[in-house]
């Protein structure tokens, strides 16, 4: 029931354009939580982050953990992917990795420039996210739904081009610098 009072008080997320602020800050949306939710599912809001570990252990959440799974799978069809592009070796080890992580990774490989490839890959992460929206919207899932996708869109606008730019050629100047034999992710 207190998933509901909560749930009602948030902003809505959808409609939200690029370029416009969001309506709620991470640090409010934590104090709302903080008064409505139960101590394993607070714990598990406080632990999300975007990125995933290669050996990811549960969090007591299914959709939290189809998040980084999806999210690992990703980043390693993106590590395959650029380790092709510059005849690389990666090890993908005994991971089945969907085909369509590997069409996002190729699409933003062959993106006209960094900034563009960061984009690709974001939409690829929001859609990802998408497919696991809960049915039910006042639901633990929906609230840890709702943290990831606000933590993804803060995500996004902190991207500056020109320093994007700059941090990319930078790492790709140190790989072909030192001939690295494997990418890692």
């Amino acid at each position: 029931m207190s998933q509901y009072y909560l749930v009602a008080q948030l902003p809505s997320l959808d409609a939200v354009s690029d370029n416009a602020p969001l309506p709620i800050t991470e640090e409010r949306f934590l104090e709302l939580c903080e008064r409505f939710l139960d101590g394993k599912t607070l714990g598990i809001l406080k632990g999300l982050t975007l990125s995933s570990k290669r050996e990811q252990s549960p969090t007591g959440s299914g959709l939290v953990d189809a998040w980084y799974e999806g999210e690992r799978a990703l980043r390693l069809a993106l590590g395959s992917v650029r380790a092709a592009r510059l005849k690389k070796s990666f090890d993908l080890g005994n991971e089945s990795i969907p085909p369509s992580f590997f069409q996002a990774a190729k699409a933003a490989v062959e993106a006209s420039d960094p900034f563009q490839a960061e984009k690709q890959i974001n939409k690829s992460r929001l859609e990802l996210l998408e497919s696991l929206r809960p049915m039910d919207a006042f639901s633990d899932d929906a609230v840890l739904y709702y943290g990831l996708k606000l933590k993804l869109l803060n995500y996004v606008r902190q991207f500056d081009r020109v320093k994007g730019e700059e941090s990319y050629r930078t790492i790709y100047n140190t790989i072909l610098a030192n001939g690295l034999k494997e990418v890692a992710i």
